[in-house]
């Protein structure tokens, strides 16, 4: 880690923004990739149970909600490369990282609360169906000259 800091240490350096950006990459992508495998893991038990015992469309499911997750995440940490500060110093360069790798940390909790939202509302309907379906609206038929 200290000849890394060497590296990265001295105002105006290019290496400094080079570092940072190829530890914020490294960084960001193991966490979504962590993060994604945790929830595939993890959320199959659920996804089963909110598509009533289904196994088959609960695994394609959670498949394709995993390749969204890595698009979406990826996609962003890609995009917020650019934006931000350049690191000067060893100090810029470790607050920048932690700034941008907390950024990616809460984008990916949003990303996780919204899928535990719209999931469970899936989960609420498929284990309480109404008792009845409501009767089809009564259109008043109208016959002129009565």
């Amino acid at each position: 880690m200290n000849s890394m800091l060497a590296v990265v240490d001295g105002a105006g350096n290019p290496l400094a923004v080079i570092w940072t950006y190829l530890l914020y990459l490294a960084i960001s992508v193991a966490l979504t990739i962590w993060v994604a495998k945790t929830l595939h893991k993890n959320g199959r038990i659920f996804l089963v149970d909110s598509f009533l015992g289904n196994e088959a469309l609960a695994d394609s499911v959670n498949h394709l909600l995993v390749v969204g997750f890595y698009l979406i995440n990826i996609g962003f940490v890609t995009l917020a490369l650019k934006y931000g500060d350049k690191a000067t110093d060893a100090q810029t360069a470790l607050e920048i990282l932690s700034t941008k790798v907390g950024l990616v940390l809460v984008v990916l909790g949003i990303m996780h609360f919204f899928n535990l939202a719209v999931f469970s509302g899936m989960r609420h309907h498929a284990n309480h169906p109404k008792a009845h379906s409501p009767a089809p609206p009564v259109i008043p038929s109208f016959k002129p000259g009565r």
